[in-house]
């Protein structure tokens, strides 16, 4: 969510979690602090931060990565649940030492790996990295260009991961392939904006917050009925 007004649409709709970030043109990064402030004290239900200080690869620098440490401090004391986060090295793994350090920093908040996770070749590799950090949760497409294309791969993390870590599909997920990800890939959780490329409704959220609210609401009925034990 990159506005006030989109994430309380999100939770009208029945959400249980947003993620704030701003400029998803570029895969989105952190969110002001008014922004971050004000949306975790107009909520009800948690708020996650993104901390990416800029648009680009995972590779960071040291000055970047004493940014990215302030941007959790301070969004640790807005008070928000958790934070999304992830640092690569630059041959393209997991960087472990630096990854294990931000999470133990952003404690007692959750800890989600972002999708940095997909640039990494060897996602069986990876994925015992980023357990090895203390994450709590691993946002993925799979590494394919969407969730619905990398369901397999993400039903295979799902079986690896077992309780050690969770498990969310994220990255072209849609009102319409939503299902079909839930019976491929077993995953617990979705993330996504749900829009339905190509048709009228992209890129509407920033306007029509009913719209929003109301493709959130189908969704957790969906699910509801998904999940439902038989």
């Amino acid at each position: 969510m990159e506005s006030l007004s989109s994430a309380q649409a999100a939770e009208r709709g029945g959400a249980d979690r947003v993620e704030l970030c701003t400029s998803l043109e570029i895969g989105g990064v952190t969110p002001t602090e008014e922004l971050t402030a004000t949306t975790i004290q107009s909520l009800r239900i948690p708020v996650h931060v993104l901390i990416r200080p800029r648009g680009g690869d995972f590779v960071y620098s040291p000055a970047e990565f004493e940014q990215i440490r302030q941007q959790i401090d301070w969004v640790k004391k807005a008070g928000a649940a958790g934070v999304v986060l992830g640092v690569l090295l630059a041959d393209g793994r997991v960087d472990v030492a630096r990854s294990r350090e931000l999470v133990a920093l952003a404690r007692p908040m959750k800890v989600t790996f972002h999708r940095a996770f997909d640039e990494t070749s060897d996602k069986a590799e990876a994925l015992e990295a980023v357990i090895e950090t203390g994450a709590d949760c691993l946002l993925t497409s799979g590494g394919a260009p969407d969730v619905l294309t990398g369901a397999e791969v993400l039903g295979k993390l799902v079986r690896q991961a077992g309780e050690r870590i969770q498990i969310m599909a994220g990255g072209g997920l849609r009102l319409t392939n939503l299902v079909e990800v839930l019976d491929r890939s077993s995953v617990p959780c979705l993330h996504g904006s749900l829009t339905e490329r190509g048709s009228e409704r992209e890129n509407v959220y920033g306007d029509d917050a009913a719209i929003l609210e109301a493709d959130v609401r189908t969704v957790v009925g969906l699910l509801s009925c998904q999940l439902k034990p038989e």
